[in-house]
């Protein structure tokens, strides 16, 4: 007789991982088109040679790092196994059943697993009619079961991002036993001007918690190291429901060395970010309709063509990332990927108005 499972896994949604193809132009998991800088992949080499040793237990020297460069204390900073391992802490440090979570969606998909993963309760606001967080539907949502609100910004996977003014008269208003993560994985890639820095934001609230990635702009997706800003307590809390020595020697050692390359990693971002809004004018150019992006992806709304598209796209040996019935979120890659897959948008919307007039 087998060993009984949880029977509520059966129902839970599944984290879908993207698909690595050989040969293929890899644009559905937010990569970084380049490589870490050679001094970060010496760093983990020389890190390497001591893997028979146990890691620093609490990163202190990516702490103390961490804090003289965002100019916060070291008590206000715990250091996980990439930002979506501290989605999970936080769930687990401040959420028990009963309790629940609210989200947007569609947003980052790691959330409502997690909450259900711990017998939590999930209430997913849709977000608006500009893939945008409707953070009045979500306020409206809280309730007082409500221990964690989500609010991604930018939001993965539609790239969208939400202004001061809507996101300091939400905070306001959310109760101030209600811990508000803002997750910022993609904050680096920001050029509006209105989209807030959120680690000021929770030096000013105790129910803040600011998570931040090496994984995207520092080009670590690999190695698996993200931050998180938040009071004390919080990020007391959050480590004490860690996996014990989750973030690596290695990947300690890359994210140390890559902090000491901020003038490259502000480099490579703008180059980014100049793909970006070459991409998104050149889609709209095409006829496809989308919304603009503060991220380092773009977000296709194609509804029930979105399997359709990214079949397409697969075809023509760029992989993108189709979810279900909603949309397709595409990586920003190098200008000659990028190149790749404008062809195959192009080929696909022509192929579309021919089938159209016939």
């Amino acid at each position: 007789m087998p060993v009984p499972v949880r029977a509520d896994l059966a129902e839970l949604p599944d984290y879908i991982i993207p698909s690595q193809v050989p040969g293929a132009i890899l644009l559905n998991s937010n990569e970084a088109p380049l490589p870490p800088p050679p001094s970060v992949v010496e760093a983990i080499t020389r890190a390497a040679a001591e893997g028979h040793r146990y890691p620093m237990w609490f990163s202190d020297a990516l702490v103390s790092r961490l804090a003289e460069r965002l100019g916060v204390p070291e008590p206000w900073i715990t250091v996980g196994c990439g930002s979506v391992s501290l989605c999970q802490q936080l769930i687990q440090a401040f959420c028990a059943p009963g309790d629940e979570v609210v989200c947007a969606w569609r947003s980052f998909e790691a959330y409502p697993v997690f909450a259900s993963v711990a017998g939590v309760a999930v209430r997913a606001v849709p977000l608006d009619a500009e893939h945008r967080h409707d953070l009045d539907a979500m306020l409206a949502a809280i309730t007082p079961a409500t221990r964690v609100v989500f609010v991604c910004n930018p939001n993965n996977p539609t790239g969208t991002a939400v202004g001061s003014d809507a996101l300091l008269r939400f905070l306001d208003k959310v109760p101030s036993d209600v811990l508000v993560i803002l997750d910022e994985a993609y904050g680096e890639f920001v050029t509006d001007p209105d989209v807030p820095d959120g680690i000021p934001l929770a030096l000013e609230h105790e129910n803040i918690a600011v998570l931040r990635t090496f994984s995207k702009a520092y080009g670590l997706a690999g190695v698996r190291i993200g931050y998180c800003v938040a009071a004390p307590p919080v990020t007391a809390a959050a480590a004490k429901v860690g996996v014990p020595f989750a973030v690596s020697r290695l990947a300690q050692a890359a994210a140390l060395a890559a902090l000491a390359h901020g003038d490259e990693v502000r480099q490579r971002c703008e180059v980014v970010v100049r793909e970006r809004e070459r991409v998104h004018a050149a889609l709209l150019a095409t006829g496809h309709q989308l919304p603009p992006s503060q991220a380092n992806f773009l977000w296709l709304p194609l509804g029930e063509r979105s399997a359709e598209f990214s079949g397409h796209c697969a075809d023509h040996g760029v992989m993108v990332r189709a979810f279900a019935s909603d949309g397709v979120r595409v990586t920003v890659g190098s200008p000659e990927e990028n190149n790749a897959f404008l062809r195959a948008a192009q080929s696909f919307a022509t192929a579309r108005r021919i089938r159209q007039v016939l």
